[in-house]
């Protein structure tokens, strides 16, 4: 079953590449600008990554970022991540972005997004992955720091996707929001938003996500099956959700693969995703070999998995229906 999921052909929707740098690379870029990491090794790095909620990550991730600096520090983060993509058979990502991680700490939000850019035009020529990035605002700033970041990717805006949000859910409901995902559908933008699981108030936030801001996806998401009539509203709308099994076990109290599974019997597009594989040591393969394990899911499920994240990409019919045929191809 290993062999048949490293080979099955793969979408990722839910990829943060801020979460992507590994020890590794981020030991290379303190060097490269001069900065001091508070660790001796990478081993020592790797033995830090434990949590045991979302603000525990995210004390660390962000920390993490301040290697960060110039354009070519961020082509090399995403082209890291997109060549174990490619190993993996991840065929297209839409990768989250945060600008707010980085504008805030002083660095341009043209650096950051062209190194990425460089990065996923260089991927598609020279390892036949397709990638689109997604805009992430981090919830725990001010609305009007999230407007202002909407409104400073427009001159950028044939290079991003969508909007997303992220970050610290606490206290930064969906409805903070309103007006920046109502200029950013405006715009032109799609829309994904963070419910995060297991968080105080879960399934008002997805309720404001899907009725109030009317949200394309939902990223994790899987506390919606507390709510029936919700299930049914995203159900009627085919609205997909990207859930990270690894990560759930880092930051909550397990993989929540039944509640996975029940997704997936009662038709929601359910998808599989890695979130910040390098701190949760798990890439989207890992993610779908651990929740197969769990659950003995068939061929034909994992395959199931695979349609609905083509299904719920947000690339053109003609190129949706490729990407399809290759799984048929694959599993027939």
């Amino acid at each position: 079953m290993k062999d048949f999921i490293a080979g099955l052909p793969k979408c990722e929707l839910h990829l943060h590449i801020e979460g992507t740098l590994e020890p590794e690379l981020k030991f290379e870029l303190a060097a490269r600008n001069g900065l001091e990491l508070p660790y001796a090794s990478v081993a020592e790095m790797r033995a830090a990554y434990t949590f045991d909620s979302l603000s525990s990550f995210l004390t660390i991730y962000y920390e993490g970022m301040k290697v960060l600096r110039t354009e070519p520090d961020f082509y090399d983060l995403a082209m890291a991540y997109l060549r174990r993509a490619a190993e993996q058979n991840v065929r297209y990502a839409e990768i989250f972005f945060d600008p707010q991680a980085h504008t805030s700490r002083g660095v341009p939000f043209d650096v950051v997004i062209r190194g990425l850019r460089r990065a996923l035009m260089d991927a598609h020529a020279q390892l036949g992955v397709r990638a689109q990035l997604i805009m992430c605002f981090l919830r725990d700033f001010q609305a009007e720091y999230a407007m202002a970041t909407l409104l400073e990717s427009l001159p950028y805006k044939e290079w991003i996707a969508g909007v997303g949000l992220d970050s610290d859910e606490r206290g930064n409901p969906p409805r903070k929001f309103a007006a920046v995902y109502e200029r950013a559908r405006q715009e032109g933008y799609l829309l994904t938003m963070h419910c995060d699981v297991d968080q105080d108030d879960a399934i008002e936030h997805i309720r404001q996500a899907v009725e109030e801001i009317g949200v394309d996806r939902i990223d994790h998401g899987v506390n919606i099956l507390e709510d029936q009539r919700l299930v049914e509203v995203v159900l009627a709308r085919g609205t997909g959700l990207t859930c990270c099994p690894i990560s759930n076990g880092f930051v909550t109290d397990s993989m929540k693969a039944e509640g996975i599974r029940k997704l997936m019997d009662l038709g929601v597009r359910v998808t599989i995703n890695s979130d910040d594989p390098a701190y949760f040591d798990g890439y989207v393969q890992e993610n779908l070999i651990a929740l197969q394990e769990a659950l003995q899911l068939t061929r034909e499920e994992l395959a199931r998995l695979e349609r609905n994240a083509f299904e719920i990409t947000w690339l053109p019919r003609h190129l949706k229906d490729a990407f399809l045929a290759e799984i048929d191809a694959y599993i027939s």
